[in-house]
C-alpha cells in the first residue's frame, strides 16, 4: 500500500493525498503520474522504507522532494546487523563446543564445558544475550547486566556495535530537530534527483 499525506495538514482533514494499492513501482508511478506535475512539485519531502521500488517511485514522481528513509527502518537495519554479529559468534561457539565434545569422546573423557561467573557456557551466553541487545542498559535486569558485562568482555565487537545502535536510538529519541538527527545518523537524507 502506497500512501501519501500532506504534512501541513498535520493528520487532519485534507492530509491524505493518495492511497494506492500495491507496491510495484511501475503500477504506482502510472497512477501518481495522473496527478499534475505542478501539484507533485509541491511535495517537499517523502519518507519511505529502504525498498528500491519506493525510491524509484519518489525519484520519478516527486522530483523536487527530499527523500528520507524512516527512523524505524534505519534502526531495524542497525539491530539486524548487531544480531547477525551475535549469531555468527554463536555458531562459532557451537562449532567449538561440538569439536570439544568429539575430542572428549575420542579421548574417552567426560566433556565439561567452561562456565562464566553467571553459569552460562559460551554458547548459552550468546543465545541468552539476544534480548538485552535490544534494550537500553538502564532497562537491563541484574541478570542482564551481569550477562552484558561478560558478553562485552568476551566480544568487544558486539560491545562496539551495541554502543552504535544505542547511540542511533538516542539520536532519534532526544533530538527534536529532525534535520539534525538525520545528519547525525550519516546524512541519510538525499535531495531529490
Amino acid at each position: 500500500m502506497w500512501t501519501t499525506t500532506r504534512s501541513a495538514a498535520k493528520g487532519q482533514k485534507g492530509a491524505l493525498v493518495a492511497m494506492i494499492k500495491g507496491t510495484k513501482s511501475e503500477s504506482v508511478i502510472e497512477i501518481l503520474m495522473n496527478i499534475p506535475q505542478k501539484l507533485r512539485d509541491k511535495v517537499d519531502e517523502v519518507t519511505f522504507d529502504m525498498a528500491g521500488s519506493m525510491n524509484l517511485i519518489v525519484k520519478r514522481c516527486f522530483t523536487k522532494a527530499t527523500k528520507v528513509i524512516d527512523r524505524f527502518h534505519r534502526q531495524k537495519l542497525a539491530y539486524e546487523a548487531l544480531q547477525e554479529m551475535r549469531v555468527k559468534h554463536r555458531w562459532d561457539a557451537i562449532n567449538e563446543e561440538t569439536n570439544a565434545i568429539d575430542n572428549a569422546r575420542w579421548e574417552k573423557t567426560e566433556y565439561v564445558p567452561f562456565r562464566f561467573d553467571n553459569g552460562d557456557t559460551k554458547r548459552q551466553l550468546l543465545a541468552r544475550s539476544r534480548y538485552l541487545l535490544f534494550k537500553s542498559a538502564d532497562k537491563w535486569s541484574n541478570t542482564q547486566k551481569q550477562r552484558a558485562k561478560i558478553l562485552f568482555a568476551q566480544y568487544p565487537d558486539i560491545k562496539q556495535a551495541y554502543g552504535l545502535t544505542h547511540s542511533l536510538r538516542m539520536i532519534f529519541s532526544l533530538t527534536k530537530d529532525k534535520g539534525a538527527s538525520l545528519h547525525q545518523t550519516g546524512k541519510m537524507v538525499q535531495p531529490g534527483n
